[in-house]
């Protein structure tokens, strides 16, 4: 009896690590993205089933991609405080074992976004997964630019959620694109000043690492920022939303601004901190605004 208990621990144990490798809330966040580009060009045509379809080849694609990432960076994982109990740094999942499961799980993600949605938003996906683990994470160990490569990949997915409502890439699909590869910038460059001896522990070429006083790292999350708010309020001119949203968007960019602004005035980790939650924040109610506005 205590042999079958054991057994089904263990099972149990394995299942979460194997789901670790997919950082589930990373995925979360592409999950909901790819949601709001589906709802917003699918419109009066929406559909349950090609919407299910659209997430789910998104979730397993992401998944993969995200194991495929870690399978890369174990040893500079090992040596980071947050990420050393990982499954494969601690040695609870072999490397054969999440080349196995990443690669499963994009196959699995590809066909399905091909089969059940259609074949440009699994071309998407596909360049997501190329730019983010073939591009992106070997550039975090030789330039700091690797940050600007590696928000493509994370602000496709709306992209992917279009494509799977539309079969086509307009210029509304980019305006997603765009507002989520702006937003991505301060965000990250709170989080990696955030655990800047983290990174520089990994000998990673970020930012926050190269720039000691933290004042060129401050000042690049305001410059976007900046840039982001016009960029948010482009759904209304091209037509996804009106001017409910527009003056949504306007306050919640100020409200954005304001905390990177405070950050680029006097770089500190609580400042860092205060931007890193309200990009959290920002960003689901900006997407909510869009549905709400886009859609209902």
């Amino acid at each position: 009896m205590k042999t079958g208990v054991a057994s089904i621990s263990i099972s149990r144990s394995r299942a979460v690590d194997f789901l670790a490798l997919t950082k589930p809330r990373l995925n979360a966040l592409v999950v909901v993205t790819a949601g709001v580009g589906y709802c917003l060009g699918a419109g009066e045509y929406f559909d349950a089933v090609t919407l299910l379809h659209a997430l789910v080849g998104s979730a397993l694609v992401a998944g993969g991609a995200a194991a495929l990432n870690q399978l890369a960076e174990r040893d500079i994982d090992q040596t980071m405080e947050r990420t050393r109990h990982r499954p494969l740094p601690a040695g609870r999942v072999q490397p054969w074992e999440a080349r196995i499961f990443a690669w499963l799980l994009t196959g699995l993600g590809l066909a399905e976004l091909a089969v059940g949605t259609n074949i440009v938003a699994s071309a998407v996906a596909l360049a997501t997964l190329v730019s983010y683990v073939a591009i992106y994470t070997p550039l975090k160990r030789r330039t700091p630019w690797s940050t600007l490569v590696g928000a493509v990949p994370g602000a496709l997915p709306p992209v992917i959620g279009w494509s799977s409502a539309r079969g086509t890439l307009g210029i509304e699909a980019w305006v997603l694109f765009g507002i989520v590869f702006l937003w991505q910038l301060p965000h990250f460059h709170a989080l990696s000043w955030m655990y800047r001896e983290d990174f520089r522990k990994a000998n990673l070429r970020l930012l926050a690492v190269i720039d000691q006083g933290g004042r060129r790292n401050a000042r690049q999350a305001l410059i976007f920022a900046v840039a982001l708010i016009p960029v948010s309020l482009a759904p209304s001119l091209v037509g996804l939303t009106g001017r409910l949203y527009a003056g949504a968007a306007f306050g919640l960019g100020s409200a954005f601004l304001i905390l990177a602004w405070r950050f680029a005035e006097h770089p500190s980790t609580i400042r860092a901190r205060s931007l890193f939650v309200g990009s959290l924040v920002y960003l689901p109610l900006l997407w909510g605004l869009l549905v709400i506005d886009g859609v209902f």
